[in-house]
């Protein structure tokens, strides 16, 4: 059987074993990938965008233009006031109110970033090297090596940078040094989704998700896992059916911890109650979630937008017309919600009942990365060909 290479329109998915010798479920898993890729012929088409009636005003606050991501996924972020942005080539920016403070080459091809704080920037490459600089003057402070690709922006908090590889292993390195503390793994599946979630710090633990539908929580101290929850178990036939992982970060908030797994559910744990399932919902989703208040809003795999109870689950709204358009995760943006999609457009979606209160296009490239929300309220969003935008609305 030859290898198969994935589209890079779907740059989440990847088959952790398609080498190998006898694996029988190859058109199962094309047809598949070609089912949920509007960009492929055999795939289903975009909704068209809807007409709508602006509620609210939208402006961009500023833009920058870095370089493109490529295939790959980056994810800008904010530390100290300053908003950091990396690019496949290997060029790293700061940006202070929307102007250049630094640009700099890190020597070498990128596939993930940005990780940052106020003293550190992180970034990592193909080849499994972590890159650390200085975050006030982009001077090159440490390397260090993971066990292969980094998909995922590293997380960087207090004194640790948390890394997760392309095989599912989740790393801790000292930020002052680079030094590694622990290392955390897990078997590899056959099949696996493409992991571009970043892990996540909560007080004394670092949280990630894995293949087979699991949510671990590991000891910052010394990588012991603590605590497990499943989030999805997986089901089927094939061993593409049985594909159920947690590939977006986890949300926090109050003691209730939330995430949502690739051909699996949405399950809410209560911390509080030794990570006791609040409930549970089938819905997919390898984009990701978003809590704020008494809601928890989600995007599935076909880009419909879901605002349930955080509570109970129960259906809130459903915003279903942007299916097929490859939709971001959410995020909360005052009353609004935030998503972008495949043709580089924003939306802003009613906090309170999902329906579109105003819209902005970006260079008209995909937006892969969950958008962010900037301390002073902004979203902060960058496409797959370089644009990066500050948005907000009133």
């Amino acid at each position: 059987m030859k290898r198969r290479t994935l589209p890079r329109h779907l740059p989440w998915l990847v088959a952790a074993g398609l080498a190998m010798a006898g694996l029988s479920g190859c058109s199962t898993i094309s047809n598949t990938l070609d089912a949920m890729n509007p960009f492929a012929s055999s795939g289903p088409k975009m909704s068209p965008l809807p007409e709508i009636k602006e509620a609210v005003s939208s402006r961009s606050l500023w833009s920058q233009s870095v370089g493109s991501a490529d295939g790959y996924v980056f994810s800008p972020a904010e530390a100290g006031g300053a908003v950091f942005a990396a690019d496949r080539k290997g060029q790293l920016y700061r940006f202070e109110e929307g102007k250049l403070s630094w640009k700099i080459n890190v020597g070498q091809p990128l596939s993930a970033g940005v990780g940052a704080d106020r003293q550190i920037v992180v970034v990592g490459t193909a080849k499994g090297d972590v890159l650390a600089f200085a975050a006030d003057s982009g001077k090159a402070l440490w390397q260090a090596k993971v066990s292969s690709e980094i998909l995922a922006a590293p997380t960087v908090e207090g004194n640790s940078v948390a890394v997760r590889s392309g095989d599912n292993r989740l790393f801790l390195f000292d930020a002052q040094t680079g030094a590694r503390r622990w290392v955390y793994e897990r078997p590899m599946p056959i099949l696996a989704v493409r992991a571009t979630g970043r892990p996540v710090f909560a007080e004394r633990y670092v949280l990630a998700g894995f293949p087979g539908g699991k949510l671990v929580a590991v000891a910052l101290e010394n990588g012991a896992q603590v605590w497990e929850g499943a989030v999805a178990q997986p089901k089927g036939a094939t061993e593409l059916d049985r594909v159920a992982d947690v590939v977006a970060p986890p949300v926090l908030e109050g003691g209730q911890l939330c995430a949502v797994a690739f051909q699996g559910r949405v399950t809410c744990f209560d911390m509080g109650q030794g990570g006791a399932i609040v409930w549970s919902r089938d819905i997919s989703s390898a984009r990701g979630l978003a809590l704020d208040g008494r809601y928890l809003f989600v995007t599935d795999d076909e880009g419909v937008v879901y605002g349930l109870d955080r509570l109970s689950g129960g259906s809130l709204w459903k915003q279903d017309k942007l299916r097929h358009r490859l939709v971001t995760a959410p995020v909360v943006h005052g009353d609004s919600i935030v998503v972008a999609d495949g043709e580089g457009y924003i939306h802003f979606l009613s906090r309170e009942e999902g329906a579109f209160v105003a819209r902005m296009k970006t260079d008209g490239k995909r937006v892969d990365a969950a958008p962010q929300r900037l301390s002073n309220g902004a979203v902060l969003v960058q496409t797959t060909g370089g644009d990066l935008r500050a948005v907000s609305s009133q």
